[in-house]
């Protein structure tokens, strides 16, 4: 990993009163992406604040097209790459300049898989995460557990001084709506009991699962297999989400899937934040 601390900026910052458009993306590979119409997608939907996970390259190995800050629009990107090359990786590109970004949360092994961004802005905190992925034979669950703890653990801690927003691509579908065959899936990388308690765990802390919360019918997913024909015939999982603390729960105006943009095998999602009352 080459950074703890990105970015530090003057603690002096214009006040948000602007609506906040946020967008969180498991790209698969940015430089994959970027042959797939990502820069029109960030131009087409001009989120304020856009997180990416699994971006699968290093800080100083980016693409030049991102690399190139004149070619982002108004946007400064942070990256936060995995030693391991190819490998996992966060990143947020952002129009609204972050107090601080840091990067570690003091285990190694999630650390150097580049799994955390830790944003501060005037009004919020902002958790950009990969979680792992269980594996098939499921050979990463207790850790996987171990994740969950400390990342909640981390937003009991932020949320005493400000309000937190948790977003990324989560590896679980907690409930049998969040994915198109439960019963066929009981027991899987992803749809486990314990990873399942691990999510009602967050939400049982206080945090909002936003797009469930506007939408508590909708059987809307984020992710599908590259398996020919899953995606058209919609057999996927939400495993992706937003969440957050209760002070911003007023705050809400939208939340959704945006389903139809491809590059990925997950799809975007988004949350619509009106301006905090002064």
């Amino acid at each position: 990993m080459v950074t703890i601390k990105i970015y530090e900026a003057p603690k002096k910052q214009r006040r948000q009163r602007e609506k906040m458009k946020l967008i969180s993306w498991n790209v698969n590979g940015v430089r994959a992406v970027m042959k797939k119409g990502f820069m029109d997608f960030l131009e087409n939907h001009q989120p304020d604040i856009l997180c990416l996970q699994e971006i699968k390259v290093h800080n100083d190995d980016l693409p030049a097209a991102i690399r190139d800050a004149g070619s982002l629009d108004g946007y400064t990107g942070y990256w936060n790459g995995a030693d391991r090359k190819g490998y996992s990786g966060t990143a947020t590109l952002s129009k609204v300049p972050p107090l601080s970004v840091e990067t570690k949360i003091g285990d190694a092994r999630f650390d150097a898989e580049g799994r955390f961004q830790f944003l501060e802005f005037e009004s919020f905190f902002l958790i950009n995460t990969y979680v792992p992925n269980v594996k098939r034979d499921l050979s990463r669950l207790a850790e996987r557990q171990e994740f969950d703890a400390l990342l909640l653990e981390k937003i009991q801690q932020l949320e005493e001084t400000k309000p937190v927003i948790l977003c990324g691509d989560m590896n679980v579908a907690h409930q049998p709506i969040d994915l198109a065959r439960p019963k066929s899936n009981e027991g899987n990388a992803g749809y486990t009991l314990e990873e399942r308690v691990g999510m009602t765990k967050y939400i049982e802390s206080g945090l909002t699962d936003t797009f469930r919360s506007l939408h508590p019918d909708a059987a809307k997913y984020s992710w599908w297999s590259y398996r020919g024909g899953v995606r058209e015939k919609n057999i996927g999982w939400r495993i992706d989400y937003f969440l957050t603390t209760p002070a911003l729960q007023d705050q809400i105006e939208s939340a959704d899937i945006l389903t139809t943009i491809t590059g990925s095998d997950h799809c975007p999602i988004e949350l619509c934040l009106q301006p905090p009352e002064v």
